[in-house]
């Protein structure tokens, strides 16, 4: 599922949101997404899986 939602991210254009970020970490300046999603132009989108017993796994989607 979290596949699909990125690659959907290219045809919506918009980056989703981290849910419940409330208190940012000053030692950690990232460019977060708070609570809501934000319009963005979106060419590659990463999705991460992590499995029981060390199955773990990435696949970066980008656009041609």
């Amino acid at each position: 599922v979290e596949g699909i939602a990125a690659v959907m991210s290219f045809y919506t254009q918009v980056r989703h949101p981290t849910i419940n970020y409330e208190t940012p970490d000053p030692e950690c300046d990232l460019d977060y997404v708070p609570n809501v999603a934000r319009d963005a132009k979106v060419d590659y989108a990463m999705s991460n899986n992590f499995g029981l017993g060390g199955q773990n796994a990435s696949v970066i989607f980008g656009r041609v």
